[in-house]
């Protein structure tokens, strides 16, 4: 069960969802809520990891399939909500990948102050493209805020998952660990940042490193539409087609 715990100050989020902790409408949501829980409460800073080997595959395209386009009418929004709250957290957040962050995982990853990634054969990407489908706005945003706009750009287009090598040239994750060191290294980060700096100082100081993003995002507002390619790809085959080419595994 994916749950909020506090120890020694620090909030640890951990997803535990299925066997790759696949993103469905009541993950979104409950991520969404314990990210709230985290911010309002006496924890200092936030870390996100995964329960298993998986940090997160991304959005369940199995569970998208079987509910149609009506399922997308809850889902999109929800998957929206949850990458929102993760960004908007007014206090450290660091990211411990401890596996696979492919698509949502990847931007779930990449809304975090700070991300430690496990090496070895450990992949980080965002092949929403290759799946048949646009990103939420706030993706985008989060995607543009990390990398800038050229790096952006590349991953988005390229639709590639990365070598954790691979992802700490390009800036997409901060910090390799060994992959039994990567919640330890995480939470070691997260009482750094959180005793530095004064609390609100944090909060304004991330507020205004945001504040391009967050213009963007009040002033366009596409998300309708990208829903309804969701719902098209459901109904046309093509997602379908990309997660039976995947036999289990990422694909660059």
């Amino acid at each position: 069960m994916t749950e909020l715990t506090i120890d020694t100050g620090i909030a640890v989020l951990r997803l535990d969802h299925g066997p790759v902790n696949a993103m469905g409408t009541e993950l979104c949501r409950t991520v969404t809520a314990l990210c709230a829980e985290a911010a309002e409460g006496p924890a200092r800073a936030l870390v996100i990891t995964g329960a298993g080997p998986a940090f997160s595959a991304g959005s369940d395209l199995r569970e998208l399939l079987r509910g149609g386009a009506s399922y997308v009418d809850d889902f999109f929004p929800a998957l929206a909500g949850m990458f929102g709250a993760v960004f908007s957290v007014p206090k450290p957040v660091v990211a411990a990948v401890n596996g696979h962050a492919i698509a949502g995982g990847c931007l779930l990853a990449a809304a975090a102050d700070f991300t430690v990634m496990a090496g070895g054969a450990t992949k980080i990407g965002a092949p929403e493209l290759k799946v048949g489908v646009p990103f939420p706005r706030i993706g985008l945003e989060i995607l543009r805020h990390r990398l800038g706009e050229v790096n952006a750009r590349k991953v988005v287009v390229g639709a590639h998952n990365y070598s954790p090598e691979d992802a700490a040239a390009l800036g997409l994750v901060d910090e390799l660990a060994d992959p039994e060191k990567v919640l330890p290294r995480a939470i070691e980060v997260a009482q750094r940042l959180a005793e530095f700096t004064p609390p609100d100082t944090f909060a304004l100081t991330k507020a205004q490193l945001h504040r391009d993003a967050m213009d963007r995002l009040n002033r366009l507002d596409d998300d309708a539409e990208a829903a309804s390619v969701w719902q098209r790809r459901v109904s046309d085959g093509w997602t379908q087609r990309y997660l039976d080419s995947l036999s289990g595994r990422p694909r660059n």
